[in-house]
């Protein structure tokens, strides 16, 4: 999220996000929509964490499909913990996934709801026609956005899913609060000054013997612009792809991130995320440290190589993962700040599930 300057976030017009019904929203997508009441009925196409946190429990009675691989499939241990507290999600309706162009329209219209909330991604996918024919059919199309990584708009889409939910209260503190820890992790950082540090990030899933993708710009690439770190990775990479193993060694780098997540059909992947635990993801990750030329890598040598969940990031709780690498830059400045227990601590007070497993770990 690149740090906004908070005067100018909260200045931003609250009039069009905290509508009551038969009032006028304007979504992520700059589109203005009516909403007419609190929906009972709900198709929910992606950050289905953020969903639940601002509507509550409830919000999963209301759910009737689900664009269900970016979730099942992407982060299935997840899945798995809100699939033991909510079973009827493995019953929903898939209208499919807009990220391999599998989505369907008809199998969210299908699902009558009465509002389909959607990623800004998704509605780019299938474009103003697809919007208009879900609309045509008389459901109400709203698109947010975490993706951007902004401070801006992730406490719109936030107010505005209040908005659409009947949930402003519950909104408008979820968007205190992020937005109190993003203030406190930029006030940190401006007090310690610059970190000099370079950081290199790679997707820990292929395993040490193939090099993954790294980000030049967005996902952890803003993330670490966000802490005032240096990404190897920028100039070097577009978006996303991989960095030749010359390239990260020739550079140095200080700290190590190893992004891993819950794919279980990947053996030599970094584990983390639900159900995952640090005994087997310590060896992983020492798997990658003792790639040929690693062993007098500044990160290595004064270890500094971290795992953290790639399912944390473009979410609510992804403060939790920018503090882990303000951590690791600016140690002093942190000392006292504990990412995992923040990780807890933002479950029990927003989410009726718990963080079980592991989300940050260091290589010991």
């Amino acid at each position: 999220m690149k740090l906004a300057p908070l005067a100018a976030v909260a200045a931003l017009s609250l009039a069009p996000v905290l509508a009551q019904a038969h009032e006028m929203i304007t979504d992520l997508d700059g589109r203005n929509v009516m909403i007419h009441a609190t929906p009972e009925r709900v198709a929910l196409g992606f950050y289905y964490e953020d969903y639940l946190a601002v509507t509550g429990p409830e919000g999963a009675a209301k759910l009737v499909s689900l664009s269900r691989a970016p979730w099942a499939d992407w982060r299935p241990g997840q899945w798995a913990a809100y699939r033991a507290v909510f079973p009827n999600l493995e019953t929903l309706p898939d209208f499919g996934n807009a990220d391999d162009n599998s989505f369907s329209i008809e199998a969210l219209i299908a699902s009558k709801p009465d509002v389909a909330i959607l990623s800004t991604w998704q509605t780019a996918v299938i474009g103003a026609p697809g919007v208009k024919q879900i609309e045509d059919a008389g459901i109400t199309v709203v698109a947010i956005d975490y993706n951007a990584q902004t401070l801006e708009r992730h406490l719109l889409s936030t107010r505005v899913l209040g908005a659409v939910m009947g949930q402003p209260e519950r909104a408008e503190a979820l968007a205190a609060m992020y937005e109190a820890k993003t203030a406190d992790t930029a006030a940190r950082i401006a007090k310690a000054g610059p970190s000099g540090k370079k950081i290199y990030v790679e997707l820990a899933q292929k395993g040490p013997g193939e090099v993954g993708n790294t980000y030049g710009k967005g996902m952890w690439a803003g993330v670490i612009d966000l802490v005032g770190g240096t990404n190897i990775a920028s100039g070097q990479i577009e978006n996303w792809g991989p960095l030749s193993p010359e390239y990260v060694i020739a550079t140095q780098p200080d700290v190590i991130l190893l992004a891993g997540s819950e794919w279980k059909n990947k053996p030599e992947a970094v584990l983390l995320g639900f159900g995952e635990t640090d005994a087997a993801a310590q060896p992983k990750m020492a798997a990658y440290a003792a790639r040929p030329g690693w062993a007098d890598l500044p990160a290595v040598q004064n270890h500094q190589v971290y795992g953290i969940y790639h399912g944390g990031n473009r979410t609510l709780s992804d403060f939790v993962y920018a503090r882990t690498i303000a951590k690791a830059l600016y140690p002093e400045a942190f000392a006292d700040v504990d990412p995992a227990a923040e990780l807890v601590e933002y479950y029990k007070a927003w989410l009726p599930v718990a963080p079980d497993g592991t989300f940050v770990t260091k290589l010991q």
